[in-house]
């Protein structure tokens, strides 16, 4: 009864196998499968968002390219219809009875043609006509078809006073390409009705509608500024396309019958629609999509193999291994036994060295620990030399007081303060103001030093003196202005300033003898300081701004032989709680 009980209660017998092989494919396709639903949406919107965006910026670009045909027609035009010197020259040829002198004028007219159409390349067919005439054309830069006659051409648009017309196949006898034209009435003496007609280059609009600016193929409708007359400049389209892209709809991109529609309205008037099929609009979601499926299955294929593999090759070897690991934990002096095969030998020889270096460790410890007592002791006493010495100064400007030594007096104290900046224990950061006292008590020890031979000048503006900096930051750079900088009748500003909302600007400007770019280089790297005879200190200015603001800082140096040195500092505006001191 009692055996029969513990058998009912013994678990079910459950395969390692079966269970690896579930947990890797469930490992290895869970995390691709929420991968794939929770960015599907995302890849949709941005894949389609920037194919949208590529065809409308494509749209824009040839747009904005028709546009300034246009302009260059409307320009070359007006040179022929407004210049007084050409519109008095035709005046004059309509009137000249006299064929010698008709003919010089018709030369000087076609030499001007001739002239605006070779500094306007994208000007085309160049004809002045007279409709009505036996022979409407007069002057032109090419032979024009002999049924020369606009009132036939498409209406486009009317723009600054000018009639155009297009797209429509070119008046030039030998072509067949498609062009825009104008036509703008000149202004001569008489009643004659004399027009100015132009043509844009031949290749031009090829030029501007290219099927390979979008990468897939794309329809381009063109609407007049009238709405009624919708231009299909490529390809056909189904009749409700054409007349929703003539419609009065201002959205720019809609879809409607299979189809996407990006408009583009032009300030002149006219409207400009590409029209891409869906299929082809969603060409490269679906590829995308394609390659997540065929990504799956490999994935659900390796898988399995991986899981084959796993547990052939791997499991027997690990287990051994995880004895010996629980075999060191018990007993760290045991030496290792392995298990003839080499990368998990190579893991238990690891293991083996792993257990010397602790060793080591253990005893590196205890010593550190008794070395960290004397460290205490020797920070103690370099605490002592610095009191030792303000001490002594203190009793020497007694002294000097005592026996009426004004000058003694004067230096010493300024010596104190300035020891007492340097050396004191009053924490590293420090404010702009607390920088700037602190210089001014350097800089006039130095000026009795040099008996007043250089100027010294502090400008400060009020909104910054609350901002923290690293302390000892500009005594450095004043320090080599001195020793490095000055020559006779020496002068040093220090100017800092607010650099923008966030920032502040520190100068130190001096008017010596200047260096070369060259040597700029060298004193801004990290060894150049010492190796131009600079010392410890621009190398610690340098230090302590990349300790304390790392890429938020700005270090400049600005010389010239002959006219001085600028050192600039750049930092952000900080409080002194800002810092972890």
């Amino acid at each position: 009864m009692l055996r029969a009980t513990l058998k009912s209660h013994t678990p079910a017998v459950k395969s390692l196998r079966k269970t690896l092989v579930i947990y890797v494919v469930i490992g290895t396709l869970l995390p691709l499968l929420l991968v794939g639903v929770v960015t599907y949406s995302s890849i949709y919107s941005i894949l389609s968002g920037k194919i949208g965006n590529g065809i409308s910026a494509s749209l824009r670009q040839e747009a904005v390219s028709l546009e300034n045909a246009v302009d260059n027609l409307d320009f070359a035009s007006k040179q022929f219809a407004l210049d007084g010197q050409i519109v008095e020259e035709m005046s004059s040829f309509l009137q000249e009875k006299q064929i010698y002198r008709k003919s010089q004028i018709m030369n000087s007219i076609n030499q001007k043609i001739n002239l605006v159409n070779f500094t306007n390349p994208y000007i085309g067919l160049t004809a002045y006509i007279m409709p009505g005439s036996d022979d409407p054309v007069l002057f032109t830069n090419m032979s024009t078809r002999r049924n020369f006659d606009i009132s036939s051409l498409p209406t486009f648009m009317r723009y600054n006073g000018a009639d155009y017309y297009g797209p429509h196949n070119t008046m030039y006898a030998v072509g067949d390409n498609l062009v825009f034209s104008e036509q703008r009435i000149v202004r001569v003496t008489g009643q004659q009705q004399l027009y100015i007609y132009l043509e844009t280059n031949y290749s031009l609009l090829r030029k501007i509608f290219n099927q390979e600016a979008y990468g897939m193929k794309v329809n381009h409708l063109l609407v007049n500024q009238q709405g009624n007359i919708t231009n299909v400049l490529d390809g056909k389209l189904p009749a409700q396309i054409v007349k929703a892209a003539g419609g009065s709809s201002t959205l720019t991109h809609e879809e409607l019958g299979g189809y996407h529609l990006f408009r583009y309205e032009s300030p002149q008037g006219w409207k400009l629609v590409s029209v891409v099929k869906k299929s082809v609009f969603n060409s490269e979601i679906y590829s995308w999509f394609y390659k997540m499926i065929l990504l799956a299955l490999s994935t659900l294929a390796f898988a399995g193999f991986l899981a084959w593999l796993i547990w052939k090759r791997i499991y027997g070897p690990l287990r051994k291994v995880n004895l010996e690991i629980i075999r060191m934990a018990e007993n760290v002096t045991a030496p290792v036994s392995f298990t003839n095969v080499e990368e998990f030998d190579f893991v238990l020889s690891n293991f083996q060295q792993m257990k010397d270096q602790v060793n080591e460790l253990i005893l590196a410890v205890a010593r550190n620990e008794k070395q960290k007592s004397q460290f205490e002791i020797e920070k103690l006493l370099s605490q002592i030399n610095p009191h030792f010495l303000h001490n002594t100064l203190n009793t020497v400007q007694w002294l000097a007081r005592l026996n009426g030594q004004k000058e003694i007096d004067k230096l010493v104290t300024l010596l104190v303060k300035v020891l007492h900046y340097n050396l004191g224990k009053q924490s590293i950061i420090v404010t702009i103001a607390e920088e700037i006292e602190a210089i001014r008590n350097y800089m006039e020890l130095q000026r009795i030093r040099y008996d007043y031979e250089f100027e010294f000048n502090v400008q400060v503006d009020e909104a910054v003196l609350r901002a923290a900096v690293p302390r000892f930051l500009l005594q450095p750079l004043v320090e080599n202005s001195i020793y490095h900088g000055l020559s006779d009748n020496g002068k040093v500003d220090v100017i800092i300033t607010a650099h923008g909302a966030n920032e502040v600007l520190l100068c130190v400007k001096d008017n010596g003898a200047g260096t070369d770019p060259e040597m700029i280089e060298q004193l801004l790297s990290d060894n150049g300081a010492k190796e131009r005879g600079l010392g410890i200190g621009f190398s610690y200015v340098t230090r302590m701004l990349r300790t304390y603001y790392g890429e938020q800082m700005t270090l400049l140096m600005d010389s010239k032989p002959g006219e001085g040195t600028t050192v600039s500092i750049i930092i952000p505006r900080k409080n002194k709680e800002d810092f972890d001191d």
